[in-house]
């Protein structure tokens, strides 16, 4: 193969900062993964190598650079997925290049993945969007993210947050204080991902002002939600009753998003809602479905290893019971 070098050059210090990663942790990285020769001195970054592999580090220093350039330094998870786009081949041009919301300390809020930048998409041109993947995919973060600009924005006259409470196997009734206190627990991601975006003191403003609303599912029922942007998390633990309820209360110029992971299920009996939806709602304009997989997963790198582990035991478990429910199978009585 041809041999090719490219130059990239850095303008100032912060921009190289942010390109070469604090003590060069991204530089490391990148040259750790491709067999290119990538050398950084002063405020240029020389590549050498084969043609191809060039090419692909030029177009990620290039991203890196834009990113720099917009104030945002990657941070070394963020490099880490741009290199794994990359050397699959893949474009770049879609990641990290959107900003949904800014946080009340300055911090821009972007999908991180392309499955993200797709469920970011689909919120905007949707008025229903059903986001299903595994933890650790910014289902919620990014739902709450556009629930708050849609808020501040105008464009909505408040925001609806419900989920159902049946995983800790509790009654609502049994539980100490008012219906707020009674439903906090089991919207504690709900309440993480806000407080990023809003200090708590507006955030108690807001439901004061009922700008905000917090409530169980079972409280959607009978009521017509317009101007809202309602979100109903963990809805893989919905029925299907629940779930035509939820989704029959929408009212005019208001949004929903639906979120849940349907591998996670703590319904005792009946089929889930989430599950059986999509069989239901195929093919009907303005409601669309975004899915997420592990390699949308951005937390700790851990969390995906630890989903992908657990993918593998279920199909290990699948083929022992095919195994055993064969007919050449031997049973023991």
């Amino acid at each position: 193969m041809s041999e090719a070098t490219a130059t990239i050059t850095l303008c100032d210090n912060a921009v190289s900062t942010a390109v070469l990663g604090r003590n060069h942790v991204n530089l490391r990285a990148i040259q750790q993964a491709f067999s290119a020769r990538v050398v950084a001195r002063g405020d240029t970054v020389r590549i050498e190598g084969e043609a191809e592999d060039v090419e692909r580090v030029r177009v990620l220093f290039e991203k890196l650079l834009d990113l720099a350039e917009e104030n945002h330094a990657p941070t070394p998870d963020e490099v880490s997925y741009l290199i794994s786009r990359v050397t699959q081949g893949e474009s770049v041009n879609e990641v990290l290049s959107d900003v949904v919301r800014v946080t009340h300390w300055g911090e821009a809020i972007r999908p991180k993945t392309a499955g993200q930048q797709r469920y970011i998409e689909a919120i905007r041109n949707n008025d229903i969007v059903f986001s299903i993947g595994p933890a650790g995919t910014g289902k919620t973060y990014l739902a709450v993210a556009s629930a708050i600009d849609y808020l501040k924005t105008g464009r909505v006259k408040r925001i609806i947050l419900t989920r159902p409470a049946v995983e800790a196997g509790e009654e609502l009734g049994f539980l100490p204080g008012d219906i707020q206190a009674k439903v906090s627990p089991y919207l504690r991601p709900l309440y993480d991902a806000i407080f990023d975006m809003i200090p708590a003191g507006e955030f108690e403003r807001l439901l004061g002002q009922g700008r905000i609303e917090v409530a169980p599912l079972a409280f959607m029922r009978g009521r017509t939600l317009n101007s809202s942007f309602v979100i109903l998390d963990e809805a893989q633990n919905t029925t299907s009753i629940q779930m035509k309820m939820f989704l029959t209360r929408l009212g005019f110029h208001s949004k929903a998003i639906i979120t849940g992971d349907v591998t996670q299920v703590d319904l005792q009996v009946g089929r889930s809602g989430l599950i059986s939806v999509r069989d239901v709602l195929v093919d009907i304009e303005g409601i669309t479905f975004a899915s997420l997989t592990k390699s949308d997963v951005v937390r700790h790198p851990l969390v995906a290893r630890i989903i992908d582990a657990y993918d593998q035991h279920a199909l290990q478990q699948e083929d022992v019971a095919a195994g055993m429910s064969s007919p050449g199978a031997s049973s023991v009585s």
